[in-house]
């Protein structure tokens, strides 16, 4: 396994880190002996780095993750946050919820306690006098604590806002993948500043896993997956600290910790080669629907931008399956979450995209492609 330094906390983190959204859930309830199993091979494999929430796994991440590290807590770095929603993001309510982790973790300690997905306007509220940020820093002054941070998604000029609003703020968990690069300039900046950076959904949230002819023809060598590409091109960026994965199996451990062990970067023309594959594909997806926004809300409630989106899936980077399956994912009775096949060609959108596309037309195309084909089993 290789290590990295966790920005100015000075921790040594495993590149490839445990994220513990998508543990294997059984009747509503995490997989208990399989998890604890799944666990224990990544960190028998070198992955030190497990990054937890209050509410992944329906609430039981943490206390299995408790379980799990039971006797090993010295090897282990673990990561939790706390959730601002619905909250009143005051010092003794963030406190309490620290409590309740330290509780289900059954540790004395939490080594990088985070705010939960803070955007802009929720940062004003926890930054403030008496905020969320002023009870975690008091946790931190009494060791329940050890460093602090944010996970982030928002527009990426607010992540260095963030970061210079609060020197407190050690660490911050962002999204990169193939993908999604608009974190990458920012992601630099902060690494300037000194904190750690923690890259959540390096393989798209899943949809980097399936097969694909183009992500394999990014670079000359064999490789073992498309997961394998995308792992590696995140690991390659010198700002990344630590790069997480949803693992739920022992396999995809042992993929994954392979990957991260491999001491030979990406060279300079593999790198260039995979910049100007992206830019090209950034291209094409943005000729079919840039997600602008201008042909919504459909009367319908079609999911115009989401729909083309997941078309660009399979038409630019030969991500069917994932296309399809996302798309399986639509809601027909949710107002505004609709799939293309709910369309009436009304034509009220096209008249507003600025691309002029023929927005009917290719919703039929996506439905054709995405949805019955996907029917019928081709």
């Amino acid at each position: 396994m290789q290590y990295r330094v966790l920005g100015k906390t000075g921790l040594k983190v495993s590149a490839l880190g445990f994220g513990t959204m998508r543990f294997k859930m059984v009747d509503g309830h995490v997989d208990e002996d399989l998890t604890i199993a799944v666990l224990r091979r990544a960190m028998d494999l070198g992955v030190n780095y497990i990054d937890s929430a209050v509410g992944y796994c329906s609430s039981e991440s943490e206390m299995v993750i408790g379980k799990a590290v039971k006797g090993r807590r010295d090897g282990v770095i673990i990561s939790t946050k706390y959730p601002p929603w619905g909250r009143s993001l005051k010092a003794d309510d963030c406190r309490m919820i620290i409590e309740q982790s330290l509780s289900r973790l059954d540790t004395d300690y939490i080594d990088v306690y985070q705010m939960h997905s803070l955007d802009w306007e929720t940062a004003q509220k926890v930054l403030a006098p008496g905020g969320a940020v002023e009870g975690a820093r008091k946790a931190k002054e009494e060791g329940l604590v050890r460093h602090m941070g944010f996970s982030f998604h928002d527009d990426p000029k607010r992540m260095i806002e963030i970061a210079e609003a609060c020197p407190d703020f050690e660490v911050v968990t962002c999204q990169y993948n193939l993908l999604d690069r608009s974190n990458k300039e920012s992601m630099a900046s902060v690494r300037e500043k000194g904190l750690g950076v923690v890259v959540m959904g390096p393989v798209g949230g899943g949809r980097l896993g399936y097969p694909s002819e183009r992500l394999a023809g990014m670079l000359p060598e064999e490789m073992k997956s498309s997961a394998e590409i995308a792992l590696r091109f995140v690991l390659s960026n010198p700002n990344v600290s630590v790069a997480l994965s949803g693992m739920s199996t022992i396999d995809m451990v042992e993929e994954n910790a392979a990957t991260a062990s491999r001491e030979e970067p990406l060279t300079p023309a593999e790198l260039r080669r995979i910049e100007e594959m992206l830019e090209e594909n950034k291209r094409l997806a943005d000729l079919y629907c840039t997600g602008c926004g201008y042909c919504m809300p459909c009367p319908n409630g079609v999911n115009i931008p989401e729909n083309f989106r997941l078309m660009n899936l399979h038409r630019v980077w030969d991500l069917t399956a994932a296309g399809r399956e996302r798309y399986r994912r639509f809601d027909d009775s949710s107002e505004g979450n609709r799939s293309a096949a709910a369309c009436l060609e009304c034509g009220e959108c096209e008249p507003q995209c600025p691309q002029h596309i023929p927005i009917i037309e290719q919703l039929k195309e996506t439905h054709r492609v995405l949805g019955e084909q996907c029917e019928n089993g081709s």
